[in-house]
């Protein structure tokens, strides 16, 4: 019988996608593996691979096509033996996706079969695993589930035919993370309703009070829906307080000269913002118990220092994630972030490449700006704003008036997870970070 090949779903939230585009046509043999199309998330292009064998017997939505529901059947694929005249007998589609707030109240041993797929998981599933049944996933899959540690049993496969595939693999990775988005997204949902809710609810309203001026109506894409639900849920959900401390450059600015000048040959060259991530990270292992999220009902304290960085994109923002981050040279730092920053641009970063972190750092002094207040990026329990370096007038140590470099840092702090003091403590460390650069070669 034909099998139908769903939507994919790319990342643990994923409701629906853009099919940005073909890269087979019907006719074409295809194996295990074999890239079939690019799916356009609100985040990145992804490729999408074939977890049977056949032939392309009919594309069912075209390229180019936006809001395409995750689970919903995209193409058909032929086995052996079969003709195109049998694609009107293909299976329907699987049941529509469980609704978020079914999956925010799951256990967190269950988070991961409900993140990885949207398709509600057989109910008895967990029993047919304890009973030894067999387990549908593709080679790729069964060896990354191998190499993460990922219990296959545990997984709902999003595949044809509940067989699990690669995105399951990557989605059970972040599963963690992603229940804990979901639910408290589920949670500012239920007090204020969703973001776009609102804003379809007054537009005529609002519309009406501008009927007799020129304006251009635009449209949200799925990007900039998500950043305004998710913005909407941090400033509704965690109460922020701000901590601010000014910062001292030209010990930093004269060592990074130095460095780059001994960098010149390996084509490395250092920004502040390098040195800015390397102080953060080295400062939540300094202070541990600041390197926290807030998890629901409790809270989730980590040992590696994984550091998401804002980066402006067409349309908005995202985060990649350096992972260890206080592990890490300045020059490999430096180097991964450009990596990062470039295929963030192209929305080619895979969704383990921006999920994650205990902490943030937004830097809008390369744009002159002095100094401004983040929005925390749930479930992070903080975010470093940083302003620009500019000369001012200070007192020096020995009481006369000087000029120096100065940078202004502000740490936008979830309470829940990290009280007043801590936060001090926290960003004091980091001023110190950044005042003795050298210290952080040590």
């Amino acid at each position: 019988m034909p099998i139908e090949i769903l939507m994919p779903a790319l990342s643990p939230t994923m409701e629906e996608g853009t099919l940005a585009k073909w890269l087979v046509k019907e006719g074409d043999a295809v194996a295990s593996g074999d890239l079939l199309a690019e799916i356009e998330t609100d985040k990145a292009t992804m490729e999408f691979e074939a977890v049977d064998e056949g032939i392309i017997g009919k594309l069912l939505v075209a390229e180019g096509t936006e809001n395409v529901a995750v689970n919903s059947a995209i193409a058909v694929l032929l086995e052996d033996g079969e003709s195109s005249s049998e694609v009107d007998a293909a299976p329907s589609a699987p049941a529509s996706p469980a609704p978020a707030a079914e999956a925010a109240t799951s256990s967190p041993a269950k988070s991961a079969t409900l993140a990885s797929s949207p398709a509600s998981a057989p109910p008895a599933a967990a029993d047919k695993a304890a009973e030894g049944a067999r387990i549908f996933a593709t080679p790729l899959a069964r060896k990354l589930a191998a190499q993460n540690n990922v219990d296959l049993t545990r997984l709902s496969g999003s595949g044809p035919r509940g067989r699990i595939v690669k995105a399951d693999i990557e989605a059970a990775g972040s599963a963690v993370s992603a229940d804990i988005t979901v639910a408290s997204m589920a949670s500012a949902a239920s007090t204020s309703g969703a973001a776009s809710a609102p804003q379809s609810a007054n537009f005529e309203t609002i519309s009406k009070l501008y009927a007799e001026r020129a304006y251009e109506e635009i449209s949200l894409d799925r990007m900039r829906k998500t950043i305004a639900a998710r913005l909407t849920e941090a400033k509704q959900t965690v109460p922020h307080f701000y901590l601010r401390r000014d910062v001292m450059l030209d010990n930093l600015l004269g060592f990074r000269g130095e460095m780059n000048a001994a960098l010149a040959e390996r084509d490395v060259k250092l920004s502040v913002n390098d040195f800015v991530i390397k102080a953060c990270a080295l400062a939540l292992t300094t202070v541990p118990t600041a390197n926290a999220i807030w998890a629901g009902d409790r809270i989730l304290q980590f040992t590696p220092a994984d550091i998401a960085v804002a980066v402006a994109i067409d349309g908005g923002l995202i985060t990649p994630v350096l992972k260890d981050a206080d592990q890490k040279s300045l020059s490999v730092l430096s180097t991964e972030m450009k990596d990062l920053a470039t295929r963030a641009k192209g929305r080619k970063l895979a969704p383990d490449e921006y999920q994650g972190g205990s902490f943030a750092i937004s830097n809008l002094g390369m744009f002159g700006i002095d100094n401004f207040d983040a929005v925390i990026n749930p479930p992070h329990g903080a975010i470093l704003a940083v302003g620009a370096g500019k000369k001012k007038p200070v007192v020096t140590a020995s009481g006369e008036l000087g000029v120096a470099t100065v940078m202004s840092l502000t740490l936008s702090v979830d309470h829940r997870v990290i009280d007043g003091a801590l936060g001090a403590e926290l960003l004091n460390v980091i001023v110190k970070n950044l005042e003795n650069p050298m210290a952080m070669l040590a």
